[in-house]
């Protein structure tokens, strides 16, 4: 590793790598380690991740360690070499542990506990938990964290499953919001707590979470949250830098949809970002497929490029997978073994996006406990077969790119704001239906749809989290368009960064719901939307969540349908572009511009269909797509990424398709990972379910 001029670690560099979960205790002949490891070296396995999920293997009984077991299996990985990422135990309790100290567990919302017997069941803020998890810690640390082959500690696992409502929790938030407040009746006037008599006197009445209805309260709750997590993370950090080499890397493996997990600020504790990567295989990435989203992975193309530029949001840096799929992921019904191509694809794809590890879930399938069917690169034989001879294969092309690679980043045409409160905001009272239940993925079914939008238009997409939002030259300097979409908990600042983006020549285009709320989660009391509003020359009083599609209009022409949300846009000095072909809301735009100086503001007042949705970014944006100078009328299964480094541009093209395609090229490449090369007008044969990947000749 090397440090940057300030002192701060630098991401690791070069060409991405390829990793995965290894745990010898698990398998039922633990004398395969030095097979196994030869087994990894010879496929490009060049880093393993060990040891996060045994606390009771470490330490069986209370404070009666075992830490031995793990020495060979580092002396092991070193003298193959390979790398090794060593996690602390604390995700996964010991049942010691939990019949020792059952106040330890989470308690619900309902007042409930979380039962012991699957993981990350304890109050991990209690100063109980915290005396036995430093301890097992600097055991593990002490011991193992600065062997040679130790280059990095995660802190943890997927943390922020839980909403923590146990006693001490809820009496901590209520000091929280005192510090934050300073006096009850500012609290009282600012989330507006005359209604339904909610007033307080005294502190102590500020009530309970499991009875809230009042949405700034809500809002206030998942920020301390968070920042528990966040707080938890940083605990850990702080312990092991006492315990590690000076140049061995801190991260954790983060779980995006956990309700207690704000990514930046857990991002803020660690060297590199990492997370979990998984899709899933087979027709879910046939690129036409527009999947159900909201899950914990991504089952169709755009989601799960969006799920990697997220990552790489989280400190704007290189990131590490630390977990993807090598077989098929969850449970037996969820078993979809990728066809052949799709790991390649998938592991090329997250490079491109900025991945510097590739670690698959994990080296062998287990053959006990709950993941008995999330299958590994060796099935329950453990024996090498079609998956291990692919990722052999995708470990020697990740070598060969290597050299050229070097610290390549990717290129982004549009920026999209992500923004936790909003989220928050929007699952207290989601604005979208999922039949007729309300959906609480609302903000992510928003905001992924303009995302999925800008990659169907062929736009390279760079995330942007709204805490992230400091300076407007900066946005503008990174991004010529930027989408903002679903941004109801906005600030004044916000906005005003946002308006002035737009002055500075920035082409901005505004989704459903933004800025129609403040940062309390308060409704304003303005004209909507606040001041975005102005400079877009448009506003509107009504907003409807009409129950079937509404037909949208261009040109005197249905073009298409909205759907789940209408801000009812009523244009000043915006040009209305398209408006609605109904006898209610056809007094209405559904989509105006309006130019403002050298920048113009799209405003979208409901999410189109795909097909509409593409229109409008595509026209909003007014980029010619940084990747499409490499292929000439690029077909829609077809995704073109690229990367600009110190050796030229770089880029990858799939074809997600189970159909072969053909490309023509605008401009002579050269092959980065054989020694093929390609002259401008070429038509390049496409197989099902390709990757190619491509240097500037």
């Amino acid at each position: 590793m090397t440090r940057l001029a300030d002192g701060a670690r630098k991401p690791w560099g070069g060409g991405p790598r390829l990793g995965a979960a290894y745990y010898n205790e698990y398998l039922p002949d633990p004398s395969r380690l030095k097979a196994d490891l030869r087994l990894m070296a010879a496929a490009g396995i060049t880093c393993i991740r060990v040891g996060e999920s045994v606390w009771s293997t470490w330490e069986p009984r209370d404070g009666e360690f075992d830490l031995d077991w793990l020495e060979p299996i580092l002396d092991a990985a070193a003298a193959h070499g390979i790398d090794v990422i060593l996690g602390t135990p604390t995700y996964a309790v010991p049942p010691w542990l939990s019949r020792r100290h059952p106040e330890l567990a989470v308690v619900r919302k309902d007042g409930s506990s979380v039962p012991w017997g699957a993981r990350q069941e304890v109050d991990y803020t209690s100063e109980v938990f915290r005396f036995y998890a430093e301890r097992v810690i600097r055991a593990v640390l002490g011991r193992h964290g600065r062997h040679p082959a130790v280059i990095g500690v995660q802190l943890d696992n997927e943390a922020g499953l839980h909403l923590i409502h146990n006693p001490h929790v809820v009496e901590r938030f209520r000091r929280w919001v005192a510090d934050r407040y300073g006096d009850v009746e500012r609290l009282n006037r600012e989330w507006g707590l005359a209604y339904w008599s909610h007033r307080i006197s005294e502190w102590d009445e500020l009530w309970a979470p499991s009875g809230n209805t009042t949405p700034a309260y809500d809002l206030a709750w998942r920020r301390f949250q968070a920042e528990l997590t966040a707080e938890y993370i940083g605990w850990q950090a702080g312990i092991a830098r006492e315990l590690i080499a000076d140049d061995t890397l801190l991260t954790t493996c983060i779980a995006y949809q956990r309700p207690a997990m704000d990514d930046v600020a857990v991002g803020a504790h660690l060297d590199i970002a990492s997370g979990n990567a998984y899709y899933l295989a087979q027709d879910s990435l046939e690129y036409e497929r527009e999947g159900a989203g909201g899950q914990w992975y991504a089952d169709d193309v755009p989601q799960l490029i969006l799920a990697a530029d997220r990552m790489r949001a989280t400190r704007q840096t290189p990131f590490l997978v630390t977990e993807t799929g090598a077989t098929s992921i969850g449970g037996a019904s969820l078993t979809r073994p990728p066809y052949d191509g799709q790991l390649t694809q998938v592991a090329w794809l997250l490079a491109a996006r900025g991945a510097r590890l590739v670690s698959y879930w994990h080296w062998h399938t287990l053959h006990s406990g709950a993941e008995v069917h999330w299958g590994g690169i060796l099935g329950h034989d453990l024996r090498p077969g079609r998956v291990y001879a692919e990722i052999a294969e995708i470990g020697r092309q990740f070598a060969a790119a290597s050299e050229w690679w070097a610290d390549a980043e990717p290129d982004a045409d549009i920026g999209i704001v992500y923004a936790h409160d909003s989220e928050w905001v929007m699952a207290f009272e989601p604005p979208l239906a999922a039949g007729r239940v309300p959906d609480r993925g609302s903000y992510a079914r928003i905001v992924g749809a303009f995302g999925r939008a800008a990659i169907d238009a062929g736009l390279q997409v760079g995330y942007v989290n709204e805490r992230q939002l400091t300076d407007a030259s900066a946005l503008r300097a990174r991004f010529p368009a930027l989408i903002v979409a679903g941004l109801i908990a906005a600030s004044d600042r916000t906005l005003e960064i946002l308006a002035e983006y737009v002055r500075q020549g920035g082409r901005l285009v505004v989704g459903p719901r933004t800025g129609f709320a403040d940062d309390e989660g308060r409704m304003r009391a303005v004209a909507a939307p606040v001041i975005l509003g102005a400079l877009a020359g448009v506003t509107y009083q009504e907003f409807a969540a009409p129950p079937i599609p509404v037909p949208l209009e261009r040109d005197g022409l249905v073009v298409g349908a909205a759907h789940g949300w209408i801000d009812a846009l009523e244009p000043g000095e915006a040009t209305a572009v398209v408006g609605y072909r109904h006898p209610h809301y056809g007094r209405w735009a559904a989509v105006t511009r309006n130019a403002v100086g050298a920048g113009e503001i799209t405003i979208v007042g409901t999410l189109p269909d795909r097909a509409s949705l593409v229109r409008v970014i595509a026209d909003a944006a007014a980029v010619d797509p940084s990747a499409s100078g490499v292929v000439v009328d690029r077909p829609s299964s077809v995704t073109v990424h690229s990367l600009t480094g110190a050796r030229g541009r770089i880029w990858v093209l799939h074809n997600w398709s189970g159909e072969p395609r053909e490309i023509r090229l605008a401009r002579a490449v050269a092959s980065g990972i054989n020694s093929t090369a390609h002259e401008a007008g070429d038509v390049v044969a496409l197989a099902a379910w390709d990757v190619r990947v491509w240097r500037e000749a």
